[in-house]
């Protein structure tokens, strides 16, 4: 891999009442918060692996709330940006653009609310981007959990991709194929997984240590 590919994580400081607020009526915002910080936590655990055999790949943490130190003073001494404004598709085009623009010729963004994503999917993103000039994630409502470009086709991609969607619905994996095949792209797709945003979610958790 080139010595510039990038991994982006997606991610919030877990400050309780300010995260996962679909969560709060089911486990308080202390809970939810909790909640936010273990699966945080699991997939930086994650990346942690892959980077182990990827040594050439930089890890970037773009996240919403606290401060770069705090967020150091949680997860350990990583590349830390705030996601800035806008919504989902504007901060995430900002964060591919910012790693292309660095020279990355492969960048991979994650969210970190995914606790099957593990550092075998993540590598097979990357693997995936070596023949391919994008690869998606999908996930069980209909959206997506990670996003990974080329450089090479990311100045058309971006801006067709994340531009004017609708975020919360569940029709956005369809639309973006749909966006894709229009214009002559074939995603390469990932294994189908569950993400936590919803009180009916928390099913998926029961028996694991990530509930408070």
């Amino acid at each position: 891999m080139n010595p510039t590919d990038r991994l982006i994580i997606f991610t919030r400081y877990p400050r309780a009442g300010t995260t996962k607020t679909r969560l709060i009526p089911e486990l308080g915002p202390a809970g939810a918060a909790h909640l936010q910080k273990r699966l945080t936590e699991r997939v930086v655990a994650e990346a942690r692996l892959f980077l182990r055999d990827n040594p050439n790949v930089v890890l970037e943490i773009w996240h919403e709330g606290g401060t770069p130190e705090e967020m150091a003073m949680w997860l350990g001494l990583f590349s830390y940006r705030a996601q800035g404004v806008g919504d989902i598709g504007t901060r995430m085009a900002a964060a591919l653009q910012s790693a292309f623009a660095a020279g990355a010729r492969r960048a991979v963004l994650v969210g970190s609310d995914i606790p099957g994503l593990d550092s075998g999917i993540i590598n097979q993103a990357f693997v995936a981007l070596a023949e391919h000039a994008l690869v998606l994630g999908p996930s069980r409502d209909g959206g997506y959990y990670l996003i990974g470009l080329q450089n090479g086709q990311a100045e058309l991609l971006v801006p067709l991709l994340l531009d004017d969607m609708a975020w919360s619905s569940e029709t956005v994996l369809a639309v973006t194929l749909e966006r894709c095949a229009a214009h002559g792209f074939q995603a390469s797709l990932l294994p189908l997984l569950h993400d936590v945003d919803r009180p009916e979610d928390l099913e998926l958790l029961r028996g694991e240590e990530l509930l408070p």
